[in-house]
């Protein structure tokens, strides 16, 4: 029984993991208008998705470090970033009086069900993904200082 649980677990991260193709669940905007990440990728441009929370500090941090640096990105790499908000129906209220105090610089979108983060098999966040054609080509999971130079070094391997 352990063993079949093991390989059970093993088979799902490595599915988590290994992970290519979009999710194709429906995300909201700030207006309340429905989108997917293949609708927002379907350009074939180069995208930064990061799954984060109003009380997620490290999720503030990541987000606060990319945006100092998001305008120079976007003139070497033309990179686009979403952040797309986990938190659910009693702190999503939290997420435009935050972003409006952060003047974040990108796009912020909803996932109040937390569908795509179940999609994408987050069991943390800060999640950091990148999108290349429609395909998610990095990964990344929590942050710690300095952790978006990482990132930008692999916004450049794939742009």
């Amino acid at each position: 029984m352990k063993q079949l649980i093991c390989v059970l677990l093993l088979a799902l991260s490595f599915n988590a993991i290994s992970q290519e193709n979009l999710p194709t669940v429906e995300i909201k905007t700030l207006d309340g208008d429905s989108t997917t990440l293949q609708d927002i990728s379907k350009d074939n441009d180069l995208y930064v998705v990061s799954l984060w929370a109003t009380w997620c500090v490290p999720c503030k941090k990541e987000l606060d470090a990319i945006n100092e640096v998001y305008v120079d990105w976007q003139d070497e790499t033309n990179v686009k970033v979403f952040a797309i908000s986990v938190d659910d129906s009693r702190t999503v209220s939290r997420v435009k009086p935050m972003i409006n105090g952060k003047a974040w610089d990108f796009t912020i979108l909803l996932d109040t069900n937390n569908d795509l983060k179940r999609e994408l098999g987050a069991s943390t966040i800060p999640l950091t993904l990148i999108i290349k054609n429609g395909k998610i080509v990095y990964r990344h999971s929590g942050y710690t200082a300095g952790a978006e130079d990482e990132l930008y070094e692999q916004i450049k391997k794939h742009s």
